[in-house]
């Protein structure tokens, strides 16, 4: 008698043990901050990958487990900011903001932005400076269109009844004054921070108390 014969069972995926990612996290994240501190210290043109591995007490082979090249590092750096300030701006889906006084608007957006950027120096080396290298012109694109579409939901919030081109405007505007004012902020110890960012954000509110009573565009 005959047998039907057996469709072969494909065997499980085999996944590696949750320790093991767990590791490769750890390092990936350790080989990050290396890479942030090389490029705030060194700069980003100056710094390679292996100095950057040996700043995180890794072998250039380990490195290049996890990033071919410094550009990929500083593109994940990048997506890193990305996620942090997006913690920082979650408030501008709120439904409740436009409720807010612009004192507090100013506050919610000025207090974090200034924290991020004191403890993420590489973010304004990289990122934040007038001579963003050009093959990570995408990333730094990516963030600052990202910033300016939570600034144009502030500046909603502040003027509803400003036109779109306006609201852009403004925020484009408000934006610059941000940074502008953050390379001087942190340069300065945490006391003058602190009196300059008071002077900051009575100058931001001056901008933009204003626009909620619907100047001509």
């Amino acid at each position: 008698m005959s047998q039907t014969p057996q469709t072969p069972r494909t065997p499980p995926a085999v996944r590696p043990p949750r320790r093991r990612l767990a590791r490769g996290e750890q390092r990936i994240a350790q080989l990050l901050d290396a890479a942030a501190q090389e490029f705030a210290e060194s700069g980003y043109e100056s710094a390679t990958t292996n100095s950057i591995a040996a700043r995180a007490g890794a072998s250039p082979g380990t490195l290049y487990q996890f990033f071919p090249n410094k550009e990929a590092m500083a593109q994940a750096l990048a997506e890193r900011y990305l996620a942090e300030l997006g913690v920082a701006f979650a408030f501008v889906g709120d439904p409740a903001l436009a409720a807010e006084p612009v004192g507090a608007l100013v506050d919610r957006v000025v207090d974090p932005v200034v924290a991020f950027t004191v403890a993420n120096p590489a973010f304004k080396a990289v990122f934040a400076g007038n001579a963003t290298p050009r093959h990570l012109a995408a990333s730094s694109e990516e963030l600052h269109s990202t910033v300016q579409g939570w600034m144009e939901a502030v500046v909603t919030a502040v003027a509803p009844g400003l036109p779109a081109e306006r609201r852009r405007r403004a925020a484009t505007v408000a934006m610059h004054i941000l940074r502008a004012m953050l390379p001087l902020l942190i340069q300065v110890g945490a006391r003058e921070r602190g009196k300059l960012v008071k002077e900051f954000k009575a100058a931001l509110r001056g901008y933009l108390e204003p626009l909620a009573a619907g100047p001509a565009a």
